[in-house]
């Protein structure tokens, strides 16, 4: 009788997939510019290419639980040829012999949601639906994480990254995973398809391992802030709005002020502009801190036509290398 039990217990085993994602995550549509993402947080390593799933102008998946990867791109498919999140969901769920196993959630570029947890997902699992969003989690501390998520996501202010990022810090104060953090991710994409897919692709950062996977991605966001507003300031140099570019710039050293890279680049730009006042001081600190390599890296921009190229103009830079030496 034991062996048969236990024969009986190993093949619906062999017939599940084998990870396990217990995890809290949301899918949602911000109303105000159509962008759509998806959160996650995990103990699992490398969440991020397993459980959400985006896709321009189309919408968003979060696949979990005794996880089917494959609900993340057949959903997008599904929406993609003309079925609403609710549709995509149900079409699914029809074809799966183990749904009772599952935590999916979708959101399609209308803002319509559905959402599924499984009779038999690990416990305290549950999820909430509201206007353009969804939280979902399994293998929960407590029952309070995803009602938690929902309410920080309503109340929250931002842009849609930051309401995302607002909600799995909320689901992590209530409770979080019962197992503790290891990996959490974040994908956002336009609501509108464009002729520049490298541009539809708004966000998409990753944390794979850290015992405090939320907080790293909160500081990934930043960064990538930072460096958008450096984007922003290169294409308002380009069209000839200098002082709107300082601003960006200044933004992007604000939230980022320990970055090297960013500042050295700020230099270089404001240089180039003739602005050698506003530039000293942000290549002495560069050099004060990075040392030689970002000194020898000036007459190589030369060629790219980064610098002018003139000989004086660049010992002038190089030598506040030397005058920020001194004033250590």
């Amino acid at each position: 009788m034991r062996r048969t039990v236990r024969a009986l217990f190993l093949s619906v085993l062999l017939a599940l997939p084998a990870s396990a994602e217990a995890t809290f995550s949301i899918v949602a549509r911000d109303s105000a510019t159509g962008d759509i993402g998806v959160a996650v947080q995990s103990h699992y390593f490398a969440v991020g290419p397993i459980v959400p799933w985006a896709e321009p102008g189309i919408g968003a998946v979060a696949t979990q639980s005794l996880v089917e990867v494959s609900y993340g791109p057949k959903g997008l498919e599904l929406m993609r040829n003309g079925k609403d999140a609710k549709q995509a969901l149900h079409d699914l769920l029809e074809e799966d012999p183990h749904p009772e196993v599952r935590q999916v959630a979708m959101v399609d570029a209308r803002g319509e949601v559905a959402s599924h947890t499984g009779a038999k997902c690990i416990p305290d699992a549950g999820d909430t639906t509201g206007n353009g969003y969804s939280v979902q989690a399994n293998l929960m501390s407590t029952n309070r994480v995803w009602p938690a998520m929902a309410r920080a996501y309503e109340r929250s202010n931002g842009d849609l990254a930051e309401r995302l990022l607002a909600a799995l810090e909320a689901g992590q104060l209530a409770g979080g995973d019962i197992r503790g953090q290891q990996s959490a991710a974040i994908v956002i994409v336009k609501g509108k398809r464009s002729n520049k897919p490298w541009a539809d692709r708004i966000m998409d950062l990753r944390v794979e391992d850290s015992p405090k996977p939320i907080a790293e991605l909160r500081r990934l966001v930043t960064l990538w802030r930072a460096y958008r507003n450096v984007d922003d300031g290169d294409a308002l140099v380009t069209d000839g709005k200098v002082e709107d570019a300082m601003k960006a710039y200044s933004e992007a050293a604000r939230l980022a002020p320990g970055n090297d890279e960013i500042l050295f680049w700020q230099a270089v730009t404001l240089w180039k502009l003739g602005r050698e006042k506003d530039a000293t001081p942000i290549f002495r600190k560069v050099f004060a801190r990075g040392g030689r390599r970002w000194v020898e890296l000036v007459p190589r921009l030369v060629p790219a036509g980064l610098l002018e190229d003139d000989p004086a103009s660049l010992r002038r830079i190089q030598a506040l290398a030397a005058r920020a030496k001194r004033a250590r």
